[in-house]
């Protein structure tokens, strides 16, 4: 692991923000420069970006665009492969800690849907159930429900059945996943776990015993159901910049137990209404936008809790104009408005004063609620058969085709 892998996690308590995968704050806006340096990770350009275009023939997802998903390991690894003609699989993953998904939720599996369709490829899903029971102090029976609930999110976001595996921790952590978990076990000290993950004598072995059943999903041998003899198989890894701390130890390991190193695609933090001094939270009713919320909602929570960065009188507005760097309005169209040229729009009219807060809101509701009800509509489709389906441990034939 080189120096850059080894920041642990007092020094990024030291520092003005601390981001992990448990904790996101910041005393003012989430420095995503001093993240890349501090974590050793690369900042995603547009020459990758361009890359995905040419061997897919798909154009750039708005996330690739606007930079929501913008720094990386090992993706041009990634991409050289499949140039090559070589196979890789997606991995991603979700804690099941609330009964409904916000919208930050749905950020990394709309990207990793577009992934998946882009380059034609499987794709395994981690519900971490175990972990909320640990960290959250949920019943196990209460972690699976919430577990089988999320899935129901996830299935509705589109994915291909014939390409997915959905698994819960409790239902199959067992056979060669395991045999993974002690493996990597075995390669990670105690000291080097707290340098990491930063935990103290006050956690139950249970924590510091989770990290590589996070870890594992990226060896292809954890699914000898689907990859039996694809030893070598690459991964890509979709997720938020706080889960590279357990990827940076996966990463060590990988190479001592005879696996590639997982790539990584990582994005920033869907910020809370409030602004972005954090991640929207699913603790937080007041900070999040939920796909099952109702337009009323929506449009309250926006009207009421959206931090704006217009100025306090309409006379000072029209003459300064909004400050779109805190604007929360503005950054959430940058994550949901496909549209590049009304965005543009949106920013240089209300940037100039042209345009007042409340327009930039109703054009926001608007947005979110078409989203949120397409969502809706598509979980509403999604039955409990759907669901033990994508759970099925099952082979799947047409994976890369």
């Amino acid at each position: 692991m080189d120096k850059n892998e080894e920041k642990t996690q007092v020094e990024e308590q030291e520092q003005d923000q601390v981001v992990n995968p448990w904790q996101v704050s910041s005393k003012g806006k989430i420095d995503y420069d001093k993240l890349i340096d501090q974590f050793g990770c690369q900042r995603l350009d547009t020459s990758l970006i361009d890359r995905v275009q040419r061997l897919t023939g798909h154009p750039a997802h708005v996330f690739l665009r606007r930079g929501v998903f913008f720094a990386h390991r090992d993706f041009g690894e990634i991409l050289d492969a499949y140039e090559r003609g070589e196979n890789f699989y997606l991995y991603t993953g979700r804690g099941p800690s609330s009964e409904a998904l916000h919208l930050g939720h749905l950020v990394p599996f709309m990207f990793t849907k577009y992934l998946q369709d882009a380059f034609k490829v499987p794709l395994v899903i981690q519900l971490t159930d175990d972990e909320k029971c640990m960290w959250k102090n949920l019943s196990i029976e209460e972690s699976q429900r919430l577990a089988r609930e999320n899935a129901k999110d996830i299935i509705a976001c589109g994915f291909d059945i014939t390409k997915t595996f959905i698994f819960s921790d409790f239902d199959y952590v067992g056979g060669a996943f395991y045999k993974n978990m002690v493996k990597v076990a075995k390669c990670v000290t105690y000291n080097k776990v707290v340098g990491i993950f930063g935990f103290t004598g006050e956690d139950h072995i249970g924590k510091v015993s989770f990290p590589p059943v996070q870890a594992v999903p990226s060896f292809p041998s954890s699914f000898p159901h689907l990859f039996s003899g694809k030893d070598h198989l690459r991964c890509l890894i979709p997720c938020a910049i706080d889960q590279d701390p357990y990827f940076r130890m996966t990463r060590d390991v990988a190479p001592r137990i005879g696996y590639h190193k997982p790539a990584l695609i990582e994005s920033l933090f869907f910020p809370a209404l409030q602004g972005e001094t954090g991640k929207m939270s699913a603790t937080d009713a007041s900070s999040a936008i939920y796909v099952t919320d109702s337009g009323k909602v929506i449009k309250d929570k926006v009207n009421k809790y959206a931090f704006s960065g217009g100025r306090e009188t309409i006379e000072l507005h029209r003459k300064l104009g909004a400050n779109l760097e805190v604007d929360i309005p503005v950054k959430y169209l940058s994550f949901f408005l496909d549209d590049d040229a009304e965005l543009e729009r949106i920013k240089m009219e209300y940037g100039a004063g042209r345009m007042l807060t409340g327009e930039v809101k109703q054009i926001l509701t608007r947005v979110l609620t078409e989203m949120v009800e397409r969502h809706q509509r598509a979980r509403a489709a999604v039955t409990d058969e759907m669901v033990d389906a994508f759970m099925a441990v099952r082979p799947l034939p047409d994976m890369f085709n």
